[in-house]
């Protein structure tokens, strides 16, 4: 059954783009479900990236924080640029908390009228599928939240933190405005700091304090080098602790994603900090982001 989606959605600060195709394929497979879709679905942006049988690209991003659940706005977007659920052979979206199989079938379920066929797995799985491939490591991931998750030599997934901004989210970007309010909270207007902390989207606005800690830091303040160092720290354990769950054997293959490791300075640190706590590691760049292995598994699924 197809399902059908109003018109009428509210607009977001979505930007939408399009490449020039490449050569046309046979036009038995442009006419079967030619498109596949892979979704990154972040704590703080969600993004879209589509790819057609004869070449055609799309690429789409818009705030993780708007109200509209995933399918409303993908659905928009598929409108946006003509691709009707018969011409979407497959869909693959990396999404968060969507670890236990329940969850991924309840994702996969809202979102089946949008596609042929649909396949939701955890973000950081594809994080980790596109950084290093098939391949045993870790993948430290640090963004908004934070969670290292390690793929062993028998291809077993084990993580470490990824428990939300509650319970967990070590060395994250909220982890480091939620330590740097602390830090300067007898300094901070009290109005204004009622205001960040019941926000609906406190988490992202306390994330967003992050980068301005990092530059402190790096000027010389105290208090920020401490909340950064300890940071650092947090990340490495995690990171440290994933390794051991997976019985990886040092040098540990690790690569990183998040907006926060894109520092290379602070991911340096980090290194250096599990190296302090006794793991070989060999660090490596991500072949590609998560969005790219969500579509790349997408393409593969494509009938």
């Amino acid at each position: 059954m197809v399902r059908r989606f109003s018109p009428g959605l509210s607009p977001y600060n979505t930007r939408v783009t399009s490449s020039s195709r490449r050569p046309a394929a046979s036009a038995a497979l442009r006419r079967a479900a030619p498109w596949a879709i892979g979704v990154d679905r972040g704590g703080t942006w969600v993004r879209v990236l589509a790819l057609s049988a004869s070449g055609g690209v799309r690429a789409a991003r818009w705030p993780a924080a708007a109200p509209a659940p995933l399918e409303r706005d993908l659905g928009r977007a598929l409108r946006r640029w003509r691709i009707a659920p018969s011409d979407l052979g497959a869909l693959v979206v990396a999404s968060r908390g969507v670890w236990t199989a329940r969850e991924r079938r309840d994702a996969e379920r809202r979102l089946a009228g949008l596609a042929c066929r649909v396949r939701v797995v955890p973000d950081v799985e594809a994080a980790h599928r596109g950084a290093l491939g098939e391949a045993p490591g870790v993948l430290l991931l640090a963004g908004t939240g934070s969670i290292a998750l390690a793929r062993g030599a028998r291809g077993r997934w084990r993580r470490a933190g990824g428990l939300g901004p509650l319970l967990g989210d070590e060395g994250s970007a909220f982890w480091i405005g939620r330590e740097w309010l602390k830090v300067t909270a007898g300094e901070a207007s009290r109005p204004r700091l009622r205001r960040l902390l019941g926000a609906p989207d406190a988490v992202r606005r306390i994330a967003a304090l992050a980068p301005g800690v990092l530059r402190r830091a790096r000027r010389g303040d105290s208090r920020a080098r401490h909340v950064v160092a300890e940071a650092q720290a947090e990340l490495a354990r995690l990171l440290h602790e994933a390794a051991h769950r997976a019985r990886l054997r040092p040098p540990v293959r690790v690569s990183w994603a998040g907006r926060l490791l894109d520092d290379a300075r602070f991911r340096a640190a980090i290194w250096r900090a599990c190296r302090r706590l006794g793991l070989g590691i060999a660090p490596r760049p991500p072949r590609e982001s998560a969005v790219a292995a969500a579509l790349r598994l997408a393409t593969a699924m494509r009938p």
